[in-house]
């Protein structure tokens, strides 16, 4: 009962910002291959844009540990501007590679205010660990319009980032890929509402619904949208 009264109260704010259209990043092999220069990255003499600055101020005060990284270009139309390393934001993160401030305080937002409360009260459980299949990652879109062939995907702009699974306390590890269509429903509306609420807060979220590529991870990206799926 409680977990319905939880998801009732949630859905008007969570469908709110879910939103279809405009194209979505992650979907099949490109036709066109994406390749880094194979000598190695270029590191870029940038100003840092205020946009990067107050994004490093709003980590720092969120107590979040991080690493400010080099703007590099890394061939191939990849390149990496105003850039973190995220060290410790309150609990473990896998995976995690260089990714874009902006997209870095999103998902930080999205982990302390959607995902650690919905465990507590959809899975009465502790969140302590957030598994990804990582962020940086140089290639093409995945889509299969010829208008998107060979264009640059949001993770090798590190604008995007691959969420797998939510670990607990207690032991139970949540996965999207077995948990977005278990038996168990409280893992089937921890799911469903952390998705809703990633849908508010990033430009494009995809899931197991939007295609097969995506039947084991969620896809969040700063990039175009709103496109939520």
């Amino acid at each position: 009962m409680r977990s319905r009264r939880f998801i009732a109260a949630m859905l008007p704010l969570l469908l709110s910002g879910c939103l279809f259209g405009g194209g979505g990043d992650d979907r099949a092999p490109s036709r066109t291959p994406i390749r880094p220069d194979p000598r190695g990255p270029v590191t870029l003499n940038l100003p840092t844009s205020r946009e990067t600055q107050q994004c490093f101020a709003d980590l720092s005060t969120g107590d979040v540990r991080f690493s400010p990284l080099p703007d590099r270009d890394y061939g191939g139309g990849c390149r990496v501007i105003g850039a973190v390393q995220l060290i410790d934001i309150g609990l473990p993160v896998s995976g995690l590679k260089a990714m874009r401030c902006p997209l870095a305080r999103t998902f930080i937002a999205w982990i302390r205010n959607a995902a650690v409360p919905a465990a507590r009260e959809l899975l009465d459980g502790e969140l302590v660990r957030v598994e990804t299949y990582g962020t940086y990652s140089c290639r093409g879109i995945v889509g299969g319009s010829a208008a998107s062939a060979g264009k640059i995907s949001e993770h090798g702009l590190g604008n995007a980032v691959d969420v797998a699974a939510f670990i607990l306390r207690d032991g139970r590890r949540v996965t999207v890929q077995h948990g977005w269509r278990s038996s168990d429903p409280r893992e089937r509306d921890f799911l469903r509402v952390i998705h809703k609420s990633a849908c508010r807060r990033f430009a494009t979220v995809l899931g197991p619904d939007y295609n097969a590529a995506h039947y084991n991870h969620f896809h969040f990206d700063m990039g175009r949208g709103p496109f939520c799926r």
